[in-house]
């Protein structure tokens, strides 16, 4: 096995084992309804939300792209990890009140009943095909061919048993299954991942304190706004943009809080979700300044010339043998699998619900809707394995998948904020900041380094959102106003804040405000003594 011994070969059959028995468990106690099979029969508990979105939103392509962009780069990469605190706030505030209070099944929908079924539909289709090309197949990829790298295990074989254990539960069990799945594989992946890298730290001769005195330079997590990788600007403007989109409008993520029992587990789902992260860069990046140390310090190997081997150097040679391989391995495939599975419920969802029921057949049942939510999945799934082996790395696992994402979220985002803080924003408006916005973004981030200017993606992210936003203004001035049912519901008030408990009397150890405040204490301390 090389790298493996038979204690790892046993604990990674045995937690892929245990994923598929728990994903198919859920799978028999889920509600046989749509409603069940896509947001879970809005049952679900705080905890489960925390950890499902905390397993959804890492993957193999991020552990080892910010391992790599971490020992390329420094500790200013941790910002991609850390930078939750002030997104989670404009989600909590913002969008899970209003996504709650109208109890919508997706974010389509949200479009769809705010601006027209046509916005709906643009949304559905461009992230129908985004799922599949954009996040699917980079993860199947970059998932498998890592692991096939560090097991010997042939790649199209790790590529297809990922999909056909995914296939088994969540194909079958809907969100429900992919929650409970996504805890478990969110403990193995933190669990295993935080063990690893405080063994890592105590091999290193001084341990952490002797890392930073050889290479202080590279701890600070504020890094100038001219970085080429991790800007603390650039992240500043990424709030608003691409960070909220991802967490706020993408169907993979928002979908674990549009299955939430009341509105105070969504917003302590992610509160919890919050604390996890506070431990995620132990698991993703900072790992990468171990290895600079052991590689550029202590010269116990020649540097690296792919800064994503980073985190098959670590496993190779700080992983002790007693099984612990297998434990992180056994993570890493569950942040695939996690990541995959979620991908392929929101494609069932949207595709089922936005595409199926409201395009094809109106007058489908129950029992239909669930039916062509699981072929829907089992497809993506299935043309995913079939495009990832063509798939070759560009520039660095890290910076393709977030440039692409980057690009990908800008205008919806946009039109999605203004439909939430401004009544008067309408369909011409959002649907020119949907389709028009999508030619701003290709240009800005053409014409703008064609002009000489080599800007980091957030900076052009920010510049194509900002002048999609006037658009969006201009048009809708110059076009007939929206009918209040259409924006009253959609429209944020600060007095949304007031029914997060639906009137429940909770005592004082269960406020959100309290624990979050307890969260904003401790995420301040990496930047008070990194900065």
């Amino acid at each position: 096995m090389g790298l493996l011994n038979e204690l790892d070969v046993a604990v990674i059959i045995g937690s892929l084992v245990l994923v598929v028995l728990l994903g198919l468990w859920a799978a028999r106690h889920q509600d046989k309804t749509a409603r069940g099979y896509f947001l879970a029969s809005g049952k679900l508990p705080w905890y489960l939300i925390g950890a499902a979105f905390v397993s959804t939103s890492v993957s193999s392509e991020q552990i080892v792209g910010t391992v790599g962009a971490t020992y390329k780069y420094g500790l200013g990469i941790a910002n991609w990890e850390l930078w939750c605190l002030p997104v989670y706030v404009l989600t909590m505030v913002f969008f899970i009140p209003v996504y709650l209070r109208n109890r919508v099944a997706t974010v389509p929908e949200l479009l769809s009943r705010r601006f027209g079924p046509r916005c709906g539909d643009v949304y559905s289709w461009i992230m129908l095909v985004a799922y599949v090309v954009v996040f699917m197949v980079p993860i199947l990829y970059g998932g498998s061919l890592a692991f096939s790298e560090l097991t010997g295990w042939p790649f199209l074989g790790v590529l297809w048993v990922t999909v056909i254990l995914v296939s088994l539960y969540a194909v079958k069990g809907g969100l429900r299954s992919v929650m409970f799945t996504d805890a478990l594989q969110c403990l193995l992946l933190v669990g295993g991942g935080v063990l690893l890298f405080c063994i890592a730290v105590s091999k290193t001769p001084g341990g952490w304190s002797a890392m930073v005195a050889a290479n202080p330079s590279r701890f600070h997590l504020y890094h100038p706004p001219g970085d080429p990788m991790a800007p603390f600007l650039g992240m500043i403007t990424g709030s608003i943009g691409v960070f909220l989109f991802y967490q706020s409008t993408n169907q993979v993520m928002i979908q674990r809080v549009l299955g939430a029992r009341s509105t105070w587990d969504g917003i302590m789902g992610i509160i919890f979700a919050g604390f996890i992260n506070l431990a995620r860069p132990l698991v993703t990046c900072l790992l990468g300044l171990v290895v600079y140390n052991w590689v550029h310090v202590m010269k116990v190997a020649p540097p690296l010339s792919n800064a994503d081997t980073a985190f098959p150097f670590a496993l190779r040679t700080l992983a002790p043998p007693w099984g612990l391989r297998g434990v992180i391995l056994a993570g890493f495939i569950a942040a695939v699998m996690a990541a995959i599975s979620s991908l392929a419920n929101s494609t069932a969802t949207i595709f089922s619900l936005d595409v199926y029921h409201r395009l094809i057949n109106r007058e489908a049942s129950e029992r239909q809707l669930v039916r062509v939510g699981r072929i829907a999945s089992a497809t993506a799934l299935g043309i995913a394995a079939l495009i990832a082996p063509a798939v070759e790395r560009l520039g660095g696992i890290f910076r393709y998948f977030q440039t692409g994402v980057t690009f990908l979220s800008t205008p919806f985002i946009s039109v999605i904020l203004m439909g939430l803080l401004w009544k008067r924003a309408n369909y011409q408006g959002a649907m020119f900041g949907l389709l028009g916005g999508i030619v701003i973004q290709i240009g800005v981030a053409i014409f703008v380094p064609m002009a000489g200017f080599h800007l980091h993606w957030l900076y052009l992210a920010f510049i194509a959102q900002v002048l999609i936003v006037i658009g969006i203004i201009v048009v809708s001035l110059k076009t007939s106003p929206p009918a209040a049912a259409q924006w009253q519901p959609f429209l944020w008030n600060v007095e949304l804040l007031s029914g997060y408990d639906e009137g429940k009397q909770r005592p004082w150890y269960q406020k959100p405000f309290i624990w979050f405040c307890v969260y904003a204490l401790v995420w301040v301390l990496p930047y008070y003594f990194y900065w």
